[in-house]
């Protein structure tokens, strides 16, 4: 008589158990990593903004995070990256990038007709970002000065800011809204240039203003440098 085949299911419980710590450990691992990467963040922005870009070594970023300099490299980078990632989390709101095309704010304005409206809306966007980003974003326009890697996401940073200012400026609306005379390129540089951080360094820190008065002030001259007012009123064009 053949012998009965007998199932063990203890082995069975027994490696579910297994696998289901192996599932539990690796997500705590990560849970921990990512704690340790946005700690890492947190005292990079605190150093580099009060210290500045070149007195703030990787080493003093791991031993204020309470870290190995290792860990660093591992989880964020060299200080060009770290860098990086601040100014891209000071854009987004939130600790990794979001694209574009994504942001609420962005959202926004692509459902609202109004040009008028949808100037105020980023205007309040771009108050918003340089709160968090402006002493971010010197402080890499500086570091890019001397360091190669830092000058190439500087200009990286950059030159994606004028492409989405083209993207922004098209889409305020049809033919006729922008001011007689006035391309695409040109409307979206003047953007470029007057949603900068220094801009806003130069109001809210050198000058005084309170954040109200400058994203009221960026609205306006955004309004009146760029858009046909009688279109935007709902007028007809009569230059």
């Amino acid at each position: 008589m053949a012998p009965v085949k007998r199932t063990d299911h203890r082995t069975d419980a027994s490696t579910g158990t297994q696998a289901g710590r192996r599932t539990y450990d690796r997500t705590d691992r990560l849970a921990r990593s990512q704690q340790t990467r946005a700690r890492i963040l947190q005292v990079g922005r605190a150093l580099m903004t009060t210290q500045g870009y070149r007195a703030t070594t990787i080493a003093a970023i791991a031993r204020t995070a309470g870290v190995h300099v290792d860990t660093v490299y591992e989880l964020v980078g060299r200080k060009p990256a770290l860098l990086r990632a601040l100014v891209e989390g000071a854009i987004s709101g939130v600790d990794e990038p979001v694209p574009p095309a994504q942001r609420d704010y962005v959202v926004a304005m692509r459902g609202e007709p109004d040009p008028v409206r949808k100037l105020a809306i980023y205007a309040a966007a771009i108050r918003t970002i340089h709160t968090r980003m402006a002493p971010l974003q010197l402080a890499l326009r500086d570091a890019a000065t001397t360091e190669p890697e830092a000058d190439r996401v500087w200009r990286e940073i950059n030159d994606r800011r004028a492409r989405n200012m083209r993207d922004l400026v098209a889409e305020l609306g049809p033919d006729g809204t922008l001011r007689h005379g006035l391309t695409v390129e040109e409307a979206a540089d003047i953007v470029w240039a007057t949603a900068s951080a220094e801009l806003f360094i130069l109001f809210t820190v050198e000058r005084g203003w309170a954040l109200d008065r400058y994203e009221q002030w960026l609205a306006d001259t955004w309004r009146r440098l760029l858009l046909d007012l009688g279109q935007a009123a709902g007028r007809p064009n009569v230059g």
